[in-house]
């Protein structure tokens, strides 16, 4: 892991990351092409890169997370339990799915998923939630049960969360914030958990480049939450879908 590949993978992981084409698939499609091997040393490096994302969150949400909000709490960890619980039981067997032909198929499931939900979903701000707080207790614990889709590598946990935020009836727009929020005690579990695992390699030579891929994902990832938010005021879920398709087409030829 040298500098130029930490700094094209805290691109990648932070442009990703919160955007519905999981940034899983594409961190190992892009380890793939730059012939990184998965050693412990870039194992703590992607969590060095998730822990800048999670902080680019709480920057963006900083009036989110605070004791008046509680109740918005409450709703975002009862949404995490299904993912938590289901990936601490398989974590295994979840390990075992990740291949390039698994991250294909799913960029196309879910892109086709993002187009039949665009060809149905109707954005009446009338009868549709615009606030998240506003979500309530089952409608989060659906989006929880969706969210256990993004297990499965190229799935997106980003866009199983806006789909099932579609589905119990959030705008697109506050679609993406749950998904945002949701990704806080998400990746913060996935990070500490690896972090026990990977503590040693934070030392010595490797320091500089886990530092420049912090930096560079969390910018990215700032900037990409406040972009994301503006598109959607603008347009629909259709490019994503057409994209996500379309890579996963590219994907099977090039590796099979």
């Amino acid at each position: 892991m040298d500098i130029f590949n930490s700094i094209i993978l805290g691109i990648i992981e932070g442009f990703t990351e919160f955007l519905p084409i999981s940034s899983t698939g594409h961190l190992i499609v892009a380890s793939e092409f730059l012939g990184i091997d998965q050693t412990n040393v870039t194992k703590a490096y992607e969590v060095i890169i998730q822990f800048a994302a999670i902080l680019a969150v709480i920057f963006n949400y900083k009036e989110k997370f605070t004791l008046k909000k509680i109740d918005l709490w409450r709703k975002v960890f009862l949404a995490f339990l299904p993912i938590g619980i289901v990936g601490f039981i398989f974590s295994h067997q979840i390990k075992e799915l990740f291949s390039i032909n698994v991250v294909a198929v799913m960029f196309i499931i879910g892109g086709i998923a993002f187009l039949i939900m665009e060809k149905f979903f109707i954005p009446k701000q009338t009868q549709h939630i615009d606030n998240v707080e506003d979500l309530s207790t089952k409608q989060a614990m659906v989006i929880g049960f969706a969210q256990v889709f993004a297990l499965i590598p190229g799935t997106s946990r980003a866009g199983s969360t806006i789909i099932g935020a579609l589905l119990v009836g959030l705008t697109r727009k506050a679609s993406a914030e749950f998904s945002f929020l949701l990704a806080f005690p998400v990746m913060s579990a996935v990070t500490a958990y690896d972090l026990l695992k990977h503590y040693k390699e934070f030392q010595g030579e490797h320091l500089l480049n886990l530092g420049v891929g912090f930096v560079v994902s969390f910018f990215v990832a700032y900037l990409t939450i406040k972009l994301f938010l503006k598109f959607l005021e603008k347009f629909t879920f259709v490019a994503f879908g057409i994209y996500r398709i379309i890579f996963g087409i590219v994907l099977l030829f090039i590796f099979n």
